[in-house]
């Protein structure tokens, strides 16, 4: 057959058999145009909760609120966006989005969230005439969309600030779909494959989730009845090229901060298989039952080298499904197709390089489920037509009711750092992780008996977490318990030998207990780990001073405003040191520096006031003790009674 023919034949999407004409007009005529306008307005309501939810510490912290990037904008700080990795991904487009908002709005949540939901709503728009496209049947992309608009595992990819990497990649996904079936229809005009091009880059750009696109492509030509071969497969070699760079980017990324996970040596070969089974599993079931659903979702515990049960069964349910799908004649080919556009899309999320702690997310599944939607949307479309349409109809109102009210349940779990730490901790409780996050909110809080029991539970459920003994381990130093802060900072640094802030910390514990020499060997290996680390620097100063050591004390404190120049501890212990030595002019110049950094600090004022008294200015002595006392500094009050009459 000629390529013109093929071309001809690719101009339409090919109609399934159950789509008769007659049946087709009826179906067409029965959706009113309004229909995708009240799903995206439905769900605009339905989201709209997720609009008074905050900035959290589950990664908004790296992204967002303490994101170096974002700091600077410009044409170099975005340069610098497009050119660096940032917390173990690459994803320059969306940093570009956060670094708008934040120089805009700061850290006002609302306008971070409003994008989201609006890249949702537009995205449901876009999966609407996908599914239409590849379908030819306007139930069918109903069916599609508003499943995907209201399903309950969605809603982390769009409640979650820091998920804006979902819903931009997944919108110049979808958008780059739809060109490449516009390219396939318009009998292959090079510009419909050039934009398709550019938004698969801007899609890879968003997440790396995106690599899967090319295969997808080729999962698409078989369903639409085009010939596999060297030409179509040619065709997507750019993509794949592409595809191919940004999937190393992204490992290298993972790598360099060791966020890559061996799970094969943590647990075993045949339990690494059931690992994957299992997350593979819990995809395909909470598509129909969403139940147990939770902020993470944690790899199991081993006993003796083996995991829970289900997991193992987890195999033979997926061989279960796999049967039936091959069993069935009707719909095969649409199934088929839905099966391998979730696999496609989802495989990239199994753990076969395995991140963190997980075993899976929810969010994975915002573009994947589209693949399974489908294969509901076109079961309903041709059910719609015959005797079970009420039923038919009646149970999925009632389906998407109970979506609904889900959806909204778990926007709210999304709401701050305390809600989020409740649904961790109500759905594994038996997981360290809940217990330390809810820990560090206690210490934050000044809660310190509540962030000690949290910090133990931790402990008690992982004991070879690091951070939970060193946490404790500063409750304790809070609490005046040195001894019990030193064995925590033992165990932290037995864990962790390459933790700076460990050495650090056991290093002041020693000094506040008055070891001078075990306070210095900690404070030489963290700044042996970390050359630059202002606050160890100026503890040894610190330690130095107590023992005598002028010279080294001002050698350390140097070093330190040089390693973090609005650091204001170490500008004040010099300033004392100096002003100790006789050195009131070296004193006072960084009194004058220091209260560029806190101007609100009567303290400044008075012992600048006292620099000036010991060169005889006491014009400007007066000066400064007046202004320390009417902020309420006693002492200074006491310096202008003596000195300024």
């Amino acid at each position: 057959m000629s390529d013109k023919k093929n071309k001809s034949k690719l101009a339409t999407p090919q109609k399934p058999a159950e789509a008769a004409g007659p049946q087709k007009r009826q179906t067409v005529a029965a959706i009113p145009k309004w229909s995708v306008a009240a799903i995206i307005l439905f769900t605009a309501l339905l989201y709209s909760r997720c609009l008074y939810n905050g900035l959290t510490l589950m990664d908004d912290d790296y992204y967002i609120i303490n994101n170096p990037f974002l700091k600077d904008f410009s044409l170099h700080g975005v340069r610098a966006i497009f050119t660096s990795f940032y917390s173990a991904n690459y994803n320059p487009l969306t940093t570009v989005t956060w670094l708008f908002e934040y120089n805009i709005y700061g850290l006002n949540p609302l306008p971070y969230h409003l994008l989201n939901l609006l890249l949702h709503l537009f995205n449901i728009w876009l999966v609407f005439h996908l599914a239409e496209q590849l379908s030819g049947k306007k139930i069918t992309a109903l069916v599609v969309a508003v499943l995907f608009a209201v399903h309950p595992m969605h809603v982390e990819s769009v409640a979650w600030a820091s998920e804006r990497k979902d819903v931009l990649y997944a919108a110049f996904y979808l958008l780059s779909l739809l060109a490449y079936l516009r390219y396939a229809a318009s009998g292959y005009r090079i510009k419909f494959y050039i934009v398709a091009l550019l938004l698969f880059l801007a899609s890879l750009m968003s997440k790396s989730a995106a690599v899967t696109l090319p295969v997808l492509l080729i999962v698409i030509d078989i369903y639409r009845g085009r010939k596999i071969n060297a030409k179509s497969l040619l065709e997507k070699m750019p993509f794949f090229l592409l595809s191919l760079f940004f999937g190393i980017l992204n490992i290298i990324a993972q790598s360099d901060v060791g966020a890559i996970n061996d799970l094969t040596s943590s647990y075993g070969f045949v339990n690494r298989i059931f690992l994957f089974t299992s997350g593979l599993s819990a995809y395909i079931i909470n598509l129909a039952v969403p139940l147990n659903l939770s902020v993470i979702h944690y790899l199991p515990t081993q006993n003796n080298g083996a995991i829970p049960w289900p997991y193992y069964a987890s195999l033979p349910f997926l061989l279960l499904i796999t049967w039936l799908v091959l069993k069935r004649n009707s719909y095969r080919k649409d199934i088929l197709f839905g099966i391998s556009f979730f696999l496609v899309t989802i495989f990239v999320m199994l753990q076969i390089l395995a991140v963190g702690s997980m075993l899976f997310a929810e969010r994975y599944t915002y573009i994947p489920y589209v693949g399974l939607f489908y294969i509901i949307g076109q079961w309903i479309s041709n059910e719609v037509t015959g005797k079970n349409k009420n039923r038919v109809i009646g149970v999925f109102v009632m389906v998407i009711i109970l979506f609904s009210i889900q959806a909204w349940g778990r926007i709210g779990a999304w709401k701050d750092d305390n809600t989020i730490v409740a649904d961790i901790i109500a759905h594994n409780p038996d997981v360290y992780y809940g217990y330390w996050m809810r820990g560090n909110l206690e210490k934050a809080d000044g809660n310190l008996q509540d962030a000690l029991q949290d910090y133990s539970k931790a402990i008690l459920l992982n004991g070879k977490f690091d951070d939970s003994y060193y946490n404790r381990g500063i409750i304790y130093d809070k609490l005046g318990n040195r001894h019990a802060a030193i064995s925590d900072y033992d165990k932290a640094i037995a864990i962790n030998p390459k933790s700076s802030d460990a050495y650090n910390n056991r290093g002041w514990a020693y000094f506040e207990s008055g070891e001078i020499k075990p306070a210095i060997s900690d404070f030489n290996q963290a700044i042996l780990i970390k050359p630059d680390y202002a606050a160890a620097l100026n503890n040894r100063g610190w330690a130095y001073f107590k023992s005598g050591d002028m010279r080294s004390a001002l050698q350390n404190y140097d070093s330190a405003i040089s390693a973090d120049p609005q650091f204001s501890m170490p500008r004040y212990n010099r300033a004392a040191l100096e002003a100790a030595t006789g050195d009131y002019k070296g004193a006072i110049a960084d009194y004058n520096f220091l209260l560029t950094l806190k101007p609100d600090d009567n303290n400044i004022y008075y012992y600048r006031g006292n620099a000036s008294m010991n060169l005889d200015d006491i014009k400007g002595a007066c000066r400064d003790w007046n202004k320390a006392m009417n902020m309420g500094n006693k002492l200074a009050s006491q310096m202008l009674d003596k000195y300024c009459k």
